[in-house]
């Protein structure tokens, strides 16, 4: 039902979701395991060094021969060196986050790497669709890590009005209900990073996994709003007093965030880490492999688009024929 869509032809995929490409989280083996499941498994490249992006790329590549992606933060200080490599290695998707990309895009291109940017608003998705990216990921405020305002319910439809380019939902989505909903919408396929944190193959602590596990969907906080910075966490000792001390010390706050993500990611700790999730944390009962969390998701979805669309069609027939 899914790998004739165009979105997965053009990636060469089972089914149209790609993993979000999440800082410290986002290794080769969870990429990989996405890939193996039909998805498109992402590397994060935001907490890498060269060397080590490097590394997990082969790694990654011997873990799967389906494509995968990795993700190029525009706010990265080594920005153009990563790019350079991924350049260097073709690697066969690059997802663009966290800026306009700018002359980047053209250099993939150039190479038949097929190019994704991740926006969160109107402006930047037209920019990128007249430097040539292949895919639109449309990110709402309901999204774990760096969020923009408006949310994915609102800002996709307004996206597929505004661009020809294909468009990827991003943000609250969790569950097959989440994915036939992104497509009535205007999606033509979903990004999913909060489930993937738990699962089997993260490596995430289980400190990050049980707080995901117990998170209702209340439970996440967005902190740096008064620092320009917005970001969505789970609710912890630490991000409640992230809130409270944002307007009364920005560079208090600024230097206790430092090195917070990696802190969540490594130890587990509670007061001194910012773990990143998005609100569809609440939706998350248990921990699975890839596999299992993509299989189940689908076909889930697939059922409830198979119900929906004839009936829609079936009830459009009526009102043409005037028996409704």
């Amino acid at each position: 039902m899914f790998d004739s869509l165009p979105l997965c032809r053009l990636l060469g995929i089972k089914y149209p979701l790609i993993l979000g490409g999440m800082a410290w989280v986002g290794k080769a083996a969870l990429a990989a395991a996405v890939s193996n499941a039909g998805g498109l498994g992402t590397i994060g490249s935001g907490s890498m060094t060269i060397e080590v992006l490097r590394s997990e790329i082969d790694r990654c590549r011997a873990l799967t021969a389906k494509p995968f992606a990795v993700n190029l933060l525009m706010l990265d200080p080594d920005a153009e060196a990563k790019a350079a490599l991924l350049l260097e290695l073709r690697v066969p998707v690059v997802v663009f986050g966290a800026g306009n990309p700018g002359v980047f895009v053209e250099a993939f291109r150039r190479r038949e790497i097929v190019t994704m940017g991740v926006v969160s608003s109107e402006n930047l998705a037209l920019l990128l669709e007249r430097a040539g990216v292949d895919v639109i990921i449309g990110e709402g405020c309901e999204s774990g890590g760096h969020i923009g305002s408006v949310t994915t319910m609102v800002l996709i439809p307004a996206l597929a009005d505004l661009v020809r380019t294909p468009i990827v939902a991003a943000g609250g989505i969790a569950d097959g209900r989440g994915i036939a909903a992104a497509f009535m919408l205007g999606a033509q396929g979903v990004q999913i990073g909060t489930r993937f944190i738990a699962s089997v193959e993260s490596d995430a602590n289980d400190t990050y996994k049980q707080l995901i596990l117990k998170a209702g969907v209340r439970d996440t906080i967005v902190t740096g709003e008064d620092l320009g910075h917005p970001v969505r966490v789970l609710k912890t000792p630490f991000s409640r007093k992230i809130k409270k001390m944002e307007r009364q010390s920005a560079d208090e706050v600024e230097s206790l965030l430092l090195g917070s993500f990696r802190k969540a990611y490594q130890n587990g700790n509670l007061n001194e880490g910012s773990f990143l999730a998005g609100q569809s944390a609440g939706l998350v009962h248990d921990i699975s492999t890839c596999q299992e969390i993509i299989e189940k998701m689908f076909a889930q979805a697939a059922t409830l688009l198979e119900y929906t669309i004839p009936h829609i069609n079936e009830r459009r027939k009526h009102e043409q024929n005037g028996s409704i």
